[in-house]
């Protein structure tokens, strides 16, 4: 017989952005209130948001650590189900699941996130995997163990970390239809800058430290259908910190200058050979190895078996379309992270990326607006969509990026202020007449407060000139 459950807040996903959304919720619900909560997560381990510290108004630095659903629960006095959303009748407020549960709710958050886009010419090779999720990295660093050639494919965060990190092998090969690396984040300079680590990292004292932090294991299997890929929830930052991902049996061997780069071109062809693979590039190059990694990007996943009986607004890259209070184009459903698209007018310095930041934001987001609506009040955006704002980790160093920090949506009309110190830091500065428009601060730069504050008051800096970024000057000085 079906169960039949009832609860106010249903939210969808174990990822960033609903663990948040759950936990938000929790803190926005009155002490005296009935409402309950309920996370559907397919994984037993969550991802949640710690350890922060603010770098100025809107920009965070924090760290993702996995919590089992039981400490979770009991942390947020909420409930957490392992199981998977199959259908959605949202005339009736239901959502059914795989294991034959059938669950009411008053509000619904969809934080479903997305899954790795593996190259096509994969076609479905075991050889071929994805790295997105705590699970994928397990199959990753059982298979370093035995390899001596790897090729990467993507040109993002975790395929530039994963370069980086990974050492012991006689090849790397990284392949980028970019002419430059890491271009999903950085320009050719910065590029160049972390160039110079990759090729000097063997003579880099970096001995890496795994973070000694809790792992679960996963008991109650029998709480979950049989049969059903379970999908684990997307990495956080400093994700490699937490895995051993070194080849052993080598020690002191690093990949040093065995890292070869191939520029502008894309996988034409993979075949099985006596040896492993065999990639073919479209310039023609053969590669020889052990396995691939498949780091290029994700699709939001917005497919369940059972479908929904109204048809979302979906955007033009797939995620269900959302307005600025997070909500889908159905009736009490929420969307938020991965899975979503940012259908609202952006302010003047925010656009949409994929990253964990922007999860938790919408995470937050939808719970702001949730329980607002329950309690028949009004709010206003929450002041972090006012400029985009990420940090993260590059080849070691500590990456922050703001507002349109690439010259993203600026049409070449801008001004570009560089200062770079090798082995140190890259600072750029985009500006439109005058007034800083997004900046990328690569390396312990201090300067994160005082540009998120140059970016938001849009200050004329005309009468600076290139003395703003003089080293001889502390430009903290004049603004804070």
């Amino acid at each position: 017989m079906a169960e039949n459950l009832t609860y106010t807040y249903v939210i969808v996903g174990g990822g960033i952005a609903g663990v948040t959304c759950a936990e938000t919720l929790t803190l926005l619900r009155p002490t005296d209130s009935t409402d309950r909560i309920l996370l559907l997560t397919e994984s037993p381990l969550v991802k949640a948001v710690t350890n922060v510290v603010p770098l100025g108004k809107i920009l965070n630095r924090f760290d993702v650590e996995e919590k089992s659903t039981a400490d979770l629960a009991a942390a947020n006095n909420i409930d957490v189900l392992l199981d998977q959303l199959d259908s959605i009748t949202s005339e009736d407020h239901l959502i059914r699941t795989t294991a034959g549960r059938c669950i009411s709710y008053r509000y619904l958050c969809l934080c479903t996130g997305a899954r790795p886009n593996i190259i096509d010419k994969a076609k479905g090779n075991a050889n071929v995997i994805g790295i997105r999720d705590t699970e994928s990295v397990e199959d990753f660093r059982k298979r370093i163990h035995t390899a001596t050639r790897l090729v990467v494919v993507g040109n993002g965060g975790i395929a530039s970390e994963l370069v980086y990190e990974v050492d012991g092998l006689e090849e790397v090969h990284w392949v980028i239809k970019d002419p430059y690396i890491s271009s999903t984040f950085v320009d050719s300079g910065a590029a160049t800058f972390f160039r110079e680590r990759l090729n000097t990292k063997a003579s880099v004292d970096k001995e890496k430290t795994i973070y000694k932090r809790m792992r679960y294991t996963e008991q109650n299997e029998e709480s979950a259908s049989a049969g059903i890929t379970k999908r684990g929830a997307a990495l956080g930052p400093d994700w490699h910190r937490a895995f051993d991902i070194q080849k052993h049996g080598e020690a002191g061997t690093r990949n040093a200058n065995k890292v070869t780069i191939h520029h502008s071109v894309e996988v034409e062809d993979i075949q099985e050979a006596t040896s492993g693979l065999q990639v073919r590039l479209t310039d023609g190059t053969t590669i020889e190895c052990d396995f691939v990694v498949s780091a290029t990007g994700v699709v939001p996943a917005t497919s369940w078996t059972g479908g929904c009986d109204r048809t979302f607004k979906l955007g033009p890259d797939g995620g269900l379309f959302v307005n600025w209070l997070m909500e889908t184009s159905i009736g009490d459903v929420y969307a938020a992270g991965d899975v979503c698209y940012a259908g609202w007018e952006h302010a003047s310095h925010w656009f949409q990326m994929r990253l964990w930041t922007q999860a938790r934001q919408m995470g937050a987001m939808a719970a702001r607006s949730m329980a607002a609506k329950r309690a028949g009040e009004e709010i206003y955006q929450d002041f972090c969509f006012e400029m985009f704002n990420h940090v993260t980790t590059l080849f070691g160093y500590q990456v922050v990026l703001l507002g349109r920090y690439n010259g993203q949506g600026l049409n070449d009309k801008y001004e570009v202020l560089l200062r770079m110190t090798p082995g140190l830091e890259y600072i750029k500065f985009v500006l439109v007449d005058g007034r800083l428009q997004g900046a990328l601060l690569v390396g312990e730069t201090g300067l994160e407060e005082t540009c998120e504050n140059l970016i938001l008051n849009q200050l004329d800096l005309s009468p600076y000139g290139e003395d703003l970024l003089d080293p001889n000057i502390d430009i903290e000085d004049y603004f804070d």
